[in-house]
């Protein structure tokens, strides 16, 4: 016999997430003290499978891609729950305030690379899982995956795809993703490529270099109709603007004597509803100072730390799942059950593993984290502690209400 929503007492189930709290903040302290930028998040994957044999998940394994991945129930519908593990480097350690690998605990915050963005993430699914076990006994009420994927900053989507496809063996019905969201609901975000224009130009002396031909020079009206084109790239009510950026300048040059004879700019493209890769390469392709230039999208091919390499475009499509869809309501049914109010329902600014998850496979995908989005990737890095709880509480409850 299954456990229902409408036989569970949800306020019980929520003092369960409260009494785990200083067990999930010692495991994110655990976390945040193992450094995983990408491509080196072994330890962290060890540490998050210890995790899940300890609690009692029906199995717990890491992939040949190096995430780690959980399991808790069986049969349908087939939820993952995905948090990746990888986090951006800490370049300046002096512009921080605090030691980024201690997980220091402050003014009801839990502070630390990582944090935010995203080992708070695993850390409440798992936990959450744990609550819902301890309550419903052997009544698990659908079959939840955890995935705690790798190398997400350095190529969004690519794990998590490769979980779905090729190390969880079913079906998949829906996503959960735990990037922060200051415990609201989310449902999408913009898309975005990595694109690289390129010109071509003759090397000379540069005591003459009228004999030569500067490809910075050809270079540089393309940067200025690129400046232009971003202005009236479409909008959408909902997601926002595309949006395209040049992030980064090179050129090839024998010596600071010499005419560059190549240069090269690197693109940021986001791409909000209706914008696609073939309209973004368009539109620069058709731009009247590159007639000549090489436009192309760049790729991704850097090994995770198993050595295993995934060869793919830096394209990364825009997703969105309608508010009224099923997905969304449950997880809407799940927090009102839980808080008694509505959850603020939203977009993410920034790129997530839903790119693979809804924009790929085509996977209902939703989002929920502890955190805030502002403190990613900077030297403030850190997450509530209250979120920690509510986030644990919600993905307690969420498999009740998505269970058919």
């Amino acid at each position: 016999m299954q456990i229902k929503k409408g036989s569970l007492d949800f306020s019980l189930l929520r003092k369960k997430a409260e009494d785990e709290t200083e067990a999930m903040v010692g495991f994110l302290r655990d976390l945040i003290a193992l450094p995983s930028p990408s491509g080196r998040e072994r330890d962290v994957a060890l540490r998050i499978r210890e995790e899940m044999d300890r609690i009692g998940f029906d199995e717990a394994f890491i992939d040949d891609y190096g995430s780690v991945i959980g399991r808790i129930g069986k049969g349908s519908p087939r939820l993952v729950f995905d948090g990746h593990i990888d986090t951006v480097g800490v370049a300046d350690l002096s512009a921080w305030s605090f030691d980024p690998f201690k997980g220091k605990v402050e003014d009801g915050y839990v502070c630390g690379r990582g944090a935010s963005d995203n080992k708070a993430a695993p850390v409440v699914q798992i936990y959450g899982l744990k609550v819902l076990k301890e309550l419903v006994g052997g009544n698990f009420p659908c079959t939840v995956y955890i995935v705690g994927s790798v190398q997400e900053e350095a190529c969004d989507g690519l794990a998590l795809g490769h979980a779905i496809q090729h190390s969880i063996k079913e079906k998949v019905d829906a996503v959960v993703l735990g990037e922060c969201t200051g415990c609201a609901i989310y449902r999408g975000h913009r898309g975005r490529m990595e694109i690289m224009v390129s010109t071509a130009g003759i090397s000379s002396h540069a005591s003459a270099p009228e004999r030569g031909d500067n490809a910075i020079y050809k270079m540089a009206p393309i940067i200025k109709e690129v400046e232009a084109l971003n202005v009236n790239l479409k909008d959408d009510p909902f997601l926002g603007k595309g949006t395209i950026a040049v992030t980064k300048v090179e050129c090839d040059t024998d010596s600071i004597n010499c005419i560059p004879y190549a240069c090269r700019i690197y693109l940021d493209r986001r791409l909000t509803t209706g914008e696609d890769r073939e309209l973004a390469l368009r539109q620069i392709r058709e731009l009247s100072s590159a007639s000549d230039a090489g436009v192309k999208v760049l790729r991704f091919a850097e090994p995770s730390y198993t050595g295993k390499v995934l060869d793919v475009e830096k394209y990364y499509p825009t997703w969105v799942l309608p508010e009224e869809h099923r997905l969304v309501q449950d997880a809407r049914g799940a927090y009102l059950a839980l808080f008694g109010c509505e959850p603020k329902i939203g977009k993410w600014t920034f790129s997530t593993n839903g790119v693979s998850s809804m924009g790929r496979l085509g996977i209902s995908t939703i989002g929920f984290g502890p955190g805030e989005e502002r403190f990613a990737h900077t030297n403030q890095d850190k997450c509530p502690i209250e979120d920690l709880r509510t986030a644990c509480a919600f993905y307690a409850a969420l498999p009740l209400f998505v269970s058919k």
